[in-house]
């Protein structure tokens, strides 16, 4: 099939459901995410590793029912739908629910309630016995050691039984779809200890959940499991209890040995992954928590690949790999960490689209947007299986490729995927710029496929300034800003892999796209650069936090880009917890909105980095204050994926979206990010030298210091003093050659 057999359509005006069949409004989406219930009510406690994750209620129960993500996942399929744990038939009274901080485990302690005997006198008094759910996830499986202690001074009896489901949903049935047909539930296998639940997909695969219980319970049956447990005065009992989603890797033995062993080795695991990168510390306590969290959640949403760590995107709705989503999570993190950039590039090159695939988006060269595993994916009934409807991972993984070597020096890993990385240049060209006016743009290839493929991918998230919905294919500001740096990247990579003439092609490539950039797209009626060009080339006049993005990869000329910084950190776009995703004075405006209002983390810090590149460190200070401030009143000190846009008010804490992912990567990286951008922080690894340009530190930081910052072979440690505007740096430790250069 050739490309112009490829082109794409227009959006058409409403969008249809290809799983129940129905023609959806225009104020929908055909993969919507149903605010049925606010994940910020419910505050679940989430544990992920690989390609499994779970969420909990604060008690350590799933709870089924309509509009609820909790239970255990793998692959995009939940396998236990239903865990709830009651004693004597009564529900436990929670104490205290919490993560720890490097997220390897949730413990969750509570209490019985008042007691009553047939003549509904109290029996025995609250708060007499205690329960103790102590819960990892590792490998597949969720393993819990459940120990109940005897406080009171007579011998107790207690009744525990554990009601168990598995519905073996799709996410994306979660998410709210309908299906027409699912697969078969098999007849449950119940045994001494343990009960197999399984069910045969319409792709012809077998999914199991094997539990399993020590001791034997009393009763088993398919649904629940019954422990009569005597407790003498001040001792303890424990039950464990195996969840395993691949029951022909269930281990063997005594459970409580395995609980220990196991826990042992993901701590280990954890503690290996968090020891690659710098460390932070501060003289703000409370600052040093966002930063734990930040590194706690990457790791935990990195899954290991053959390539490297890669994180996924974020839980409940997208534990799984996205192109935009790593990429930027990697940018944010290269200064801290850059195994995550290598992992993300050797991934992204060996699932790059090499052929036509209308129904997956994908064309030659071009860069993975999203892939699922789940039954719906693997029958097409949702496009995402491996799925390539994103405009910007393309010119962003070539951006990746340039900053790792600029930030590692690795010429040899870059030269392994040189291929991938001209590939992907030449979809640019070829296939990025559909009409030829020199700017890419955007349009689907099927009318199943995503209506917006930038990051703000909602149907109503691009448009005029009247409001109207703006018509296709259409060209971003901030994908032209991605081409920039892709370009600039590509000519450092061509120089340092020995190709002048094809790095000084690109040099000339991106100097024009500058000059017909700034002709096209900035308007000085509006202080900043238009939000798109639709498919007549008319600008949507939208003040929008797109623009901050142009300054990122540096697409702007120098001379507009004080006009743009004014213009966001005006208080129509700066809330003062962050840079909203539209001004409130422009006609879609809605701080509710997913994207027309809205705060995103990741935004805000890429923003802050464009502000950092061209000196105004002031304002991404500003921007850092802010976002520091909205995970102080966070659960777990957890920046959501994002939150509503309303003003921030004295004594307030921001006000949270419904249905955002917590964790997600790219926000869980944005402290990191912001840390490097206040400090102008470089690196020159042929001169194994670490730049710090006019470095300044945010009002709530007075003292930093960055630990095992590494450059090439050699690592520094180095601190940070704020004295009134100046910032003070101190290097202190040094391992190897290397030197710190500060830059007035």
């Amino acid at each position: 099939m050739t490309a112009s057999q490829l082109q794409p359509e227009n959006p058409s005006p409403s969008v249809q459901n290809v799983n129940a069949g129905q023609a959806l409004s225009q104020a929908q989406t055909q993969f919507f995410i149903p605010a049925t219930a606010s994940l910020h009510e419910r505050r679940p406690r989430t544990l992920k590793h690989g390609d499994s994750f779970a969420v909990f209620d604060h008690s350590g129960d799933a709870i089924a029912g309509p509009g609820s993500p909790e239970g255990l996942y793998h692959r995009d399929t939940r396998h236990l739908s239903h865990l709830y744990l009651t004693i004597n038939n009564t529900r436990p009274i929670l104490l205290s629910s919490g993560l720890r901080d490097d997220n390897a485990m949730l413990t969750c302690d509570l209490t019985n309630p008042d007691f009553t005997g047939g003549d509904d006198r109290v029996s025995v008094e609250h708060d007499l016995i205690h329960l103790r759910r102590t819960r990892f996830l590792w490998e597949g499986a969720v393993h819990e050691r459940i120990t109940i202690r005897n406080f009171d001074t007579d011998i107790r009896t207690i009744t525990v039984n554990i009601g168990f489901a598995a519905d073996f949903a799709d996410l994306f049935e979660i998410r709210g779809m309908t299906r027409l047909r699912r697969g078969a539930m098999r007849e449950p296998v119940v045994g001494a200890d343990r009960v197999l639940l399984g069910y045969d997909g319409r792709d012809a695969r077998r999914r199991e959940t094997l539990l399993r219980f020590d001791p034997v319970p009393q009763s088993l049956t398919e649904s629940q499991a019954r422990f009569e447990v005597t407790v003498p005065p001040g001792e303890r009992r424990t039950i464990y209890l195996l969840i395993c989603c691949q029951p022909s890797e269930q281990p063997t033995g005594e459970l409580s040995k395995h609980f220990l062993k196991t826990l042992r080795e993901s701590m280990q695991a954890l503690k290996l992954a968090r020891s690659r990168g710098a460390t932070v510390r501060s003289s703000n306590s409370l600052f040093n928590e966002v930063a734990r969290r930040s590194v706690a959640d990457i790791t935990m949403l990195s899954t290991d690949t053959e390539y490297g760590p890669y994180p996924y995107a974020g839980i409940p709705w997208f534990s799984t790999v996205f192109g935009r989503d790593a990429i930027i999570t990697a940018l944010e993190t290269l200064w801290l960490d850059p195994a995550i950039s290598r992992g993300v590039l050797g991934y992204l090159a060996a699932h790059q689209a090499t052929e036509f695939n209308a129904a997956a988006d994908a064309e030659p060269g071009k860069i993975l947007h999203e892939v699922r595993h789940g039954e719906m994916a693997e029958l097409g009934e949702v496009p995402f299986r491996h799925y390539y409807g994103s405009i910007d991972s393309t010119p962003l993984f070539v951006m990746l490729a340039g900053a790792y070597l600029e930030r590692t020096g690795d010429s040899a890993f870059i030269a392994s995927i040189l291929a991938h990385v001209r590939a992907a240049l030449t979809w640019i060209d070829e296939h990025g710029d559909r009409d030829g006016d020199g700017f890419v743009e955007y349009g689907r290839l099927t009318d199943q496929g995503l209506v917006n493929q930038g990051w703000k991918d909602s149907h109503d998230s691009v448009f005029h300034a009247d409001g109207g919905i703006a018509r296709g294919p259409i060209a971003l500001a901030e994908v032209q800003a991605y081409v920039y740096g892709a370009w600039r990247a590509a000519e450092a990579i061509f120089v340092t892999l020995g190709d002048p003439d094809k790095a000084l092609h690109f040099h000339a490539r991106a100097d024009d796209l500058r000059e017909r950039f700034d002709a096209a797209f900035f308007d000085a009626g509006i202080g900043t650069y238009v939000l798109a060009l639709d498919g007549e080339k008319r600008p949507c006049r939208v003040r929008s936090s797109n623009a901050g993005h142009v300054l990122f990869t540096g697409l702007a000329k120098e001379e507009r880009a004080d006009m743009v910084v004014r213009t966001l950190m005006a208080p129509a776009s700066f809330s003062g917890w962050g840079v909203r995703t539209v001004a409130s004075t422009e006609a879609r405006y809605n701080p509710m909105s997913y994207h027309n209002g809205s705060i995103w983390p990741h935004d805000n810090a890429l923003i802050a980095a464009g502000f950092s590149r061209y000196g105004y460190r002031a304002q991404a200070a500003q921007i850092f204050e802010g976002l520091f401030a909205a995970a102080t009143y966070v659960d777990l000190m957890r920046l959501p994926e994002l939150f509503c846009g309303f003003p921030r008010r004295r004594a307030q804490g921001p006000t949270f979206y419904p249905v955002a992912c917590s964790p997600q990567a790219w926000s869980a990286a944005a402290p990191l990010s912001l840390i490097q951008s206040s400090l102008g922080l470089g690196f020159d690894v042929r001169g194994a030298e670490i730049s710090l340009q006019e470095p300044t530190l945010p009002r709530f930081i007075d003292q930093l210091t960055l630990y095992g910052l590494r450059v090439g072979d050699a690592s520094v440690d180095i601190a940070f003093d704020r004295m009134g505007d100046k910032v003070v740096v101190k290097p202190l430790d040094r391992k190897g050659r290397a030197r710190v250069v500060t830059i007035a």
